[in-house]
């Protein structure tokens, strides 16, 4: 008899993506299958164990193993992290909001365990990039995620000419997010260096009370006031699909 170790799977769970209800967001199933796991790597410590609590997890939080993957992370901790999967343990990889891996640095670990043979899982639960894409109208066939625009305001308007240009040569919808207490600022950087006929989706607070998906031309936008100061926001760029006459 063989005496070499089934490995474990890696489960890629996602999170709430602000203060809703977990019945209403995530799935029976991957609220079970996560209930079913003693090791876990998180982006924070305090948040995932706040996260398991609300979803009414019966087992004792700190009978479960918990490995930190953030900014202060060293890459010789990082070989220890898949330890228990190798050794035939099921894992969970969480994020700090929605699916894991995306705008998160959860993709590191994915790559090891890739490497390393461990099969990977991903779950179903809430994107805020591809729920705002399906409630945009705009063009769904091909689109690109950027991430966070630079900061500084002239790096910013060049970037923000590029992507325009982009969605007007290629016909691509153009994804991006910011910091939400920086989100009124970028907006004003879309009205100043945008065409008015540009369409601009401002998805925010999604999945959450509140929760506004709007898409407007960049003219429409600048007459319309909107306050986007510390709310979860995707934007995303596109042009008015022709029709035919």
């Amino acid at each position: 008899m063989s005496s070499k170790t089934t490995k474990g799977h890696l489960y890629l769970i996602p999170t709430l993506l602000g203060e809703s209800a977990v019945d209403k967001v995530l799935p029976p199933a991957t609220i079970q299958l996560m209930h079913s796991l003693d090791y876990f790597i998180v982006e924070q410590l305090r948040t995932a164990r706040r996260f398991l609590s609300k979803t009414g997890i019966a087992k004792p939080i700190d009978d479960i193993t918990f490995f930190e993957l953030n900014k202060h992370t060293k890459t010789f901790e990082l070989q220890t992290y898949l330890q228990p999967a190798l050794h035939g343990h099921h894992m969970g990889l969480m994020s700090e909001a929605g699916t894991p891996c995306v705008a998160d640095p959860g993709a590191l670990i994915v790559e090891m365990a890739q490497d390393a043979g461990i099969k990977v899982v991903p779950l179903t639960g809430p994107n805020s990039i591809l729920l705002a894409l399906m409630a945009s109208g705009l063009n769904g066939q091909q689109f690109a995620f950027h991430g966070y625009l630079p900061i500084p305001a002239a790096e910013r308007s060049k970037a923000i000419k590029t992507l325009e240009r982009l969605s007007q040569t290629q016909n691509q919808t153009q994804i991006f997010i910011e910091t939400p207490f920086r989100n009124n600022q970028l907006l004003e950087a879309l009205l100043q260096n945008c065409s008015p006929e540009t369409r601009l989706c401002i998805a925010a607070n999604i999945t959450m009370p509140g929760e506004s998906i709007i898409t407007r031309s960049i003219g429409q936008w600048k007459k319309h006031q909107i306050d986007l100061h510390k709310k979860p926001a995707v934007f995303l760029l596109g042009q008015k699909k022709a029709t035919n006459s």
